[in-house]
């Protein structure tokens, strides 16, 4: 089961970090998966940043940067994977 954690507002192709914007939260340790018109693929979260800080979790309303093993784009949605 998946349930919509956020959106992708920014991409920073170099560093191999999204920006998302959440609309739930997400911890450290979350199975997500990364959707859109020319994204898909799923990942553990391994790394997560708030105004350039390293946080265990963040919550909705936050953004924050999400480091990802592929490109995403803007506009593609963020899902957690709950079991």
């Amino acid at each position: 089961m998946e349930k919509e954690v956020g959106r992708v507002v920014h991409y920073f192709g170099k560093l191999g970090v999204a920006v998302v914007e959440l609309s739930g939260d997400l911890k450290e340790g979350d199975a997500v998966h990364v959707k859109g018109a020319h994204t898909d693929f799923q990942q553990r979260v391994e790394s997560l940043q708030l105004e350039h800080e390293n946080v265990q979790q963040a919550k909705a309303g936050q953004s924050v940067g999400l480091k990802v093993k592929e490109p995403a784009h803007e506009h593609n949605v963020v899902y957690k994977v709950e079991a």
